[in-house]
């Protein structure tokens, strides 16, 4: 099948409250295609009513957002953020759809991510953990800025690895 979306087209932008429903589609669809890679998996997501996100992106939380990739009307790829205390917070559920993946909308994900969390905090500090053996992952954290810190979260350490940015 031919894809008829211009990749000219893509835009990031925060989730607004009557998009609560492509945000749950797509996250759905994260934790269905990539198992492994979050604290999650599809077939309990499936049976919540509605997730803690699609009411935070309803209720634009405070502290609490989504950026999704747009193609054109399309969302395409997510990136949550939320803030953890006064300097920092943590970058969570990101994700591309797989016929756009590898074509820098991760990393578009992201750096709109640390824009829009830099804007509404100052100098915050961003974490955020990934899996082990996900090096896909890893190299696109660290190509936008992201460095590997010491977990010292209760988690088992082997689990995850903890990386942060931290803001110039």
């Amino acid at each position: 099948m031919k894809n008829l979306i211009s990749m000219n087209n893509i835009s990031y932008r925060q989730l607004l409250p009557e998009e609560s429903k492509a945000y749950r589609a797509i996250r759905l669809e994260s934790l269905e295609q990539f198992p492994g890679s979050f604290c999650a998996t599809y077939q309990e997501a499936r049976k919540i009513e509605k997730f803690q996100m699609e009411n935070d992106i309803e209720e634009q939380t405070f502290g609490k957002f989504v950026v999704g990739a747009f193609a054109d009307d399309l969302l395409i790829g997510i990136c949550a953020f939320v803030k953890s205390n006064e300097n920092s917070g943590t970058l969570y559920q990101m994700y591309v759809k797989r016929v756009f993946q590898g074509k820098n909308i991760g990393q578009g994900l992201i750096e709109a991510v640390i824009h829009e969390a830099g804007r509404q905090f100052n100098d915050i500090e961003i974490f955020l953990e990934v899996t082990p053996g996900n090096d896909k992952a890893y190299n696109l954290y660290r190509k936008t800025g992201f460095l590997e810190v010491k977990n010292t979260s209760a988690k088992d350490p082997s689990n995850y690895i903890v990386m942060k940015y931290t803001p110039e």
